[in-house]
């Protein structure tokens, strides 16, 4: 996070490294390296009853990311990196110990950079099991619609 213009190089090395260097800053708890990060605007959507829905804004997300370190002892790993520099998009998957409550929770994420080379969206995906008590399994507050995925009322065929 280093030169001239800011944002990752678009590489996989380049985008792996960027974002390495945001986990890193996530585990400093370190607010200002962690919006450098970001597009100003950014999202990150969470599943469903998580959190309070998506945070919405480099600031918040940088700001709750220090909240747990600080009161849960956050630390995350970054376990696996799938990058691709065409479409500016990357997959992590990740390890999320929740120290001082001695939890471990396991997920992925899907990385969308700006054009700028900035994060500009997470989807974080958990492992854990199905919740029986809902119909429809989806991140809260995205647009699976808007962004032409199937739906309910009209998904594939057969659905």
């Amino acid at each position: 996070m280093s030169g001239a213009e800011p944002g990752a190089e678009r590489s996989a090395a380049g985008m792996e490294a960027w974002i390495r260097a945001y986990f890193a800053a996530c585990n400093a708890g370190d607010v200002e390296r962690i919006v450098r990060c970001f597009e100003p605007d950014a999202v990150h959507y969470f599943p469903p009853g998580m959190y309070e829905g998506p945070f919405r804004g480099a600031h918040t997300i940088a700001h709750k990311w220090r909240d747990a370190v600080q009161t849960l002892g956050s630390l995350w790993t970054v376990d696996q990196v799938i990058c691709d520099p065409a479409s500016w998009r990357a997959v992590v998957e990740w390890s999320h110990f929740k120290r001082r409550r001695g939890v471990l929770l396991r997920g992925d994420e899907w990385y969308v950079f700006s054009g700028r080379g900035l994060i500009a969206e997470i989807r974080a995906y958990y492992a854990s099991p199905q919740d029986a008590s809902l119909e429809t399994l989806e991140l809260a507050g995205f647009d699976y619609a808007g962004r032409g995925y199937p739906t309910p009322n009209g998904g594939p065929e057969g659905a």
